[in-house]
């Protein structure tokens, strides 16, 4: 559990120190209608992080029903092993995401750098409620696609991994931000 604890702490200073700074045309601005800007990258992390939420609560009040599929533990760890292989940092294949993970397409405010940084607390609180349920065999469905499935354990190891793919990609953009006269 630590361990991920320490990765979200890590995320999200490497957020505020990289994009904290910026103004919201920075962190709004994009090179093309079909890219995902600053914010919209950290947007879609609060988004589809806070959609686990009602599942663990689910999981930690033992309401969660596990899809009968889920049940063959061997089926959960490949598609955990997969889901957990398509967010790597690396890159080098685009994903499309499902529709509820979509960030919104108008312009978000600087806020957003702290409505993160709230947010991180709040996933910190949910893994550690989830704690006891760790090595106890859990295993839940894709908050996008319920014939997904995989262990809680790669459900956290998704989440956190997912975030360092997104800070690469908003680094992206802030690398090719036209200049830095947007920073505040």
């Amino acid at each position: 559990m630590e361990h991920w604890l320490k990765q979200i702490d890590q995320n999200t200073a490497d957020f505020q120190e990289r994009f904290g700074n910026l103004s919201s045309a920075a962190l709004n601005w994009k090179p093309t209608p079909d890219t995902w800007s600053i914010a919209q990258n950290i947007e879609h992390l609060v988004i589809i992080n806070e959609s686990y939420f009602p599942i663990f609560a689910q999981l930690q009040a033992g309401t969660y029903h596990t899809p009968w599929y889920g049940k063959f533990r061997f089926l959960a760890k490949a598609m955990g092993k997969m889901v957990l292989g398509a967010v790597a940092v690396d890159r080098k294949k685009r994903m499309k995401t499902f529709p509820i993970w979509e960030p919104t397409s108008s312009t978000i405010g600087d806020y957003i750098i702290d409505r993160f940084v709230a947010h991180q607390q709040q996933l910190k609180d949910e893994f550690q409620a989830c704690a006891k349920l760790l090595g106890q065999g859990v295993v839940l469905s894709s908050p996008a696609n319920a014939s997904i499935v995989y262990p809680l354990e790669t459900a956290f190891a998704v989440i956190v991994t997912h975030e360092q793919r997104h800070l690469a990609q908003a680094e992206e953009m802030l690398a090719l931000l036209p200049n830095l006269s947007y920073q505040i």
